[in-house]
């Protein structure tokens, strides 16, 4: 069965991107950032359904302050997968940018140093699905740059200061570029879009906000031993595709299957896919999980006991949901 809701109506976005509250110390910044680059950062390795990726081809390098398992040399801003994100080691070196980071009102997902080298121009691209209408929101924290270092997003091109914070829309086509002779440093943080997250935004986007095609996240919520204990060892089917957060394939049950069982693992659960392929889930209430290292933009909601155990598994998209609901089993123990 499934189902969906939307809303009509919603105010759009009111532009491609936005100047959050507060400013940060900029000397501060600088200086922290002083004391990491004693050694030569790591390319940029993208992430993807198979793992980490290939590193890219132009001079744009980082470091990892909070990493899926909190891995030092991960450059890739993770995603869905067996690890959480967690601190680096990096991160206790410098103690402001930890205040900055736990300043902000919202859950962090991989945090990095990002540097462009000089006379370096990236290629145009899309960051699927990283904006608020799938719950996920990009910042940047500029700390040096120059002149012609420049952000071209959605066409518009953006010269962002030392110590400011911005959002922007990387769902969107863009590109960076940096002329100029010396790199471009920006501290770059992937985080969960909520309320808190929200009023940081100007008064002109808090309309959209309240209104418009944004997916909220809700609160992790710690399960019991005995409540995971009664959700594991079920077994259903789900589309193929499920697993893939970037993919726009509808939920349907016309997709190809896979096999899928829910199993505890330690303290929290773990969906695991017929070819060895695990993923680290977060409670949210009711029986339902996300994937760790991802939004609500898709969930699934165990119902083990009864004669009809099932599985309700869940896409979001601003105020879209849709809903497909397949039957389940329980494993012996």
């Amino acid at each position: 069965m499934a189902a969906s809701t939307t809303l009509l109506g919603a105010p759009p976005m009111p532009a491609e991107g936005a100047q959050l509250k507060p400013t940060f110390d900029a000397a501060r910044l600088l200086r922290e950032l002083t004391s990491v680059r004693e050694h030569s950062w790591d390319q940029q390795r993208v992430y993807t359904e198979d793992g980490v990726g290939d590193a890219t081809e132009v001079d744009w390098r980082c470091l990892a302050l909070r990493s899926p398992g909190g891995a030092g040399d991960r450059t890739d801003p993770g995603g869905p997968g067996p690890l959480s994100f967690a601190d680096t080691v990096w991160l206790d070196r410098i103690p402001y940018v930890r205040e900055v980071l736990e300043s902000i009102p919202a859950p962090l997902h991989a945090v990095r140093f990002m540097a462009l080298g000089p006379d370096t121009v990236g290629m145009d691209h899309t960051d699927p699905k990283y904006g608020p209408r799938w719950g996920v929101g990009r910042l940047h924290v500029p700390v040096v740059t120059n002149p012609d270092a420049v952000l071209v997003l959605d066409g518009v091109e953006h010269r962002w200061q030392p110590g400011d914070f911005w959002f922007g829309d990387f769902s969107r086509t863009h590109r960076v570029q940096n002329s100029g002779s010396e790199h471009r440093v920006h501290l770059v943080l992937d985080v969960l879009v909520t309320p808190g997250l929200a009023s940081l935004f100007p008064e002109t986007w808090q309309e959209y906000f309240s209104k418009g095609e944004v997916l909220y996240n809700r609160q992790e919520s710690p399960q019991t031993a005995d409540e995971r204990r009664r959700n594991g060892a079920t077994r259903f089917s789900l589309p193929a595709t499920f697993h893939l957060w970037e993919d726009f394939t509808p939920l349907s049950a016309d997709q190809p299957q896979q096999s899928a069982t829910l199993a505890e693992d330690g303290d929290r659960m773990t969906l695991r896919l017929s070819g060895d392929r695990d993923f680290a889930l977060v409670h949210l209430g009711d029986d339902e999980y996300r994937l760790s290292g991802w939004s609500e933009e898709r969930t699934l909601q165990v119902f083990p006991d009864g004669p009809d155990p099932r599985v309700v598994l869940r896409t979001r998209e601003g105020n879209q949901v849709h809903e497909l609901t397949v039957p389940a089993e329980r494993l012996a123990a």
